[in-house]
């Protein structure tokens, strides 16, 4: 009876459904129905459009240190940073050979264009080039015959030294010694130079710093008097010991006054000196302190740079030997193609990269000693050093003649040391100086070439040259090539240049 009844009741529930969905069809309005049993889950939909952007979130924590990146592009060069101290001078390394000419190269002579040489000497020179010069079959590339030349008054007219330092004195580069001490810049100023130095120039500056000589006559006119004139102003002696065989204190005293600057300082001052006088016309003079009418110009002599270069080309080894300083004649040499390193002058001694008051000696003479600088034996003494290198020892002395120039330059009794040891030729350049004059015209073994000066040149002597009584610096009587007395005076016969 109960599953009777269930039957009973399930078709009366259906038959009251239909009745239901049957009335809503008939009215098209749909009568919800009673909820049907759950069926089974459908199949995903696809996925809708994307919402709108949200707000932003708050930061998130930190997140941890990348890696490096790839280095930069080289951004650009900063300034320049200021010039280091020099350092301590190093040990001498051994020179260098130059480069040579090659044999098969046209032989260079002098140029015929240029004007100045009396036709005998320019014959002479080249026939110089000639037997011994790379075209020579007995030239040696191991032993180059070596050349020399005194710079001032022989290669320009007129003395570089000089020019420099009245150009230092008219710009205000000389400095105040130290504890106002002018015994410090040369120990062989008297005590009445000293004196004179300390009453004008003491209260201009002080110590190390530049006296304003430009503004100040007084100062100015004992500087000047003392070095060109070797007396102070007021006419007292100067200097003790002025001239020697090794030395010539004023020479010397340019050098020393050169303390505090540096090598390039000291070439840049003589470059200043050298364009104020080149540019000046010939004859041309100025004004230091109060005393008028100082030479001011120079000039090199076209027909010397000309045989320099002829020499050059002819593979011998060149040098300059002056009494000027070191970096003074550097400054100048190259105009005509000499190297600093075939320069031979006044070498001071530098501490920290800056010049001192001690200059280099020589031979057996110390640095400091400030006795031995390149004048008359002393240049013999350089030359063996520096060009030969003669043992210490030696370095006085005269050499045989494979450690000789075969030529030498000179115009003055200061270079007759060095001339005299010449073997092929001697070049003295007429200036009237009886030492050297006297060797000249005695004509050593038929060597021995005289030039009138290429500029301005001197007028004939009127009388001869005293050689037979004439003294040397050290107070002997004069000797010639051969270290014989001299037995007669010569006239003056070269002293003209040729008519062009």
């Amino acid at each position: 009876m109960e599953i009777t009844n269930e039957r009973a009741m399930g078709t009366l529930r259906r038959s009251a459904t239909q009745r239901s969905a049957l009335g809503c069809m008939l009215w098209m309005a749909g009568c919800a129905g009673e909820p049907g049993l759950r069926g089974p889950p459908g199949t995903m939909g696809t996925m809708g459009l994307p919402g709108d952007t949200g707000p932003a979130g708050p930061p998130g924590d930190a997140g941890p240190v990348g890696s490096a990146g790839d280095a930069g592009p080289v951004g650009p060069a900063g300034d320049a940073g200021e010039l280091g101290r020099s350092g301590e001078r190093g040990e001498r390394g051994e020179r260098g050979e130059m480069g040579l000419p090659s044999r098969s190269q046209q032989l260079r002579l002098l140029d015929a264009r240029i004007p100045g040489w009396l036709p005998r000497n320019r014959e002479r020179l080249n026939e110089l080039v000639r037997s011994r010069g790379v075209a020579s079959p007995t030239y040696d590339p191991m032993h180059r015959p070596v050349a020399l030349f005194d710079w001032d008054n022989t290669m320009i007219k007129n003395d570089i030294g000089d020019a420099t330092l009245f150009w230092m004195i008219n710009n205000d580069r000389i400095r105040q010694p130290p504890g106002r001490d002018w015994a410090r810049t040369s120990a062989a100023l008297t005590a009445d130079a000293r004196a004179a130095l300390n009453r004008a120039c003491d209260a201009l500056a002080a110590p190390g710093e530049p006296l304003p000589t430009s503004r100040n006559a007084a100062c100015a006119d004992e500087l000047y008097n003392i070095y060109a004139n070797s007396r102070t102003s007021a006419r007292a002696a100067a200097w003790t010991g002025e001239v020697t065989l090794t030395t010539n204190q004023p020479y010397a005293w340019v050098a020393e006054l050169l303390a505090g600057y540096t090598p390039g300082q000291i070439r840049e001052f003589a470059r200043e000196a050298y364009e104020e006088n080149a540019s000046a016309p010939l004859g041309a003079t100025q004004t230091v302190g109060s005393t008028t009418g100082v030479t001011n110009y120079l000039r090199i002599y076209e027909p010397m740079r000309d045989l320099v270069q002829v020499f050059q080309a002819n593979g011998f080894d060149v040098w300059v030997v002056s009494a000027s300083p070191q970096q003074v004649v550097e400054a100048v040499a190259e105009l005509v193609g000499v190297p600093n390193d075939r320069v031979i002058g006044i070498r001071s001694v530098f501490e920290r990269g800056r010049a001192t008051y001690a200059l280099q000696g020589c031979g057996a003479v110390a640095d400091g000693a400030n006795t031995m600088i390149t004048f008359d034996r002393g240049k013999r003494c350089w030359i063996n050093r520096e060009i030969f290198l003669v043992p210490v020892a030696q370095q006085m002395e005269r050499q045989p003649e494979a450690r000789r120039p075969v030529f030498a330059a000179g115009d003055s009794d200061t270079d007759i040391a060095f001339v005299q040891d010449a073997t092929g030729l001697t070049l003295a350049i007429n200036r009237g100086k009886t030492q050297l004059m006297c060797n000249a015209y005695a004509n050593y073994r038929g060597r021995w070439l005289v030039q009138p000066m290429f500029i301005q040149p001197r007028p004939m002597r009127a009388t001869p040259y005293p050689c037979t009584t004439a003294a040397d610096a050290a107070g002997a009587r004069l000797r010639d090539e051969a270290d014989q007395l001299f037995t007669m005076d010569y006239p003056d016969t070269v002293f003209a240049l040729p008519t062009p």
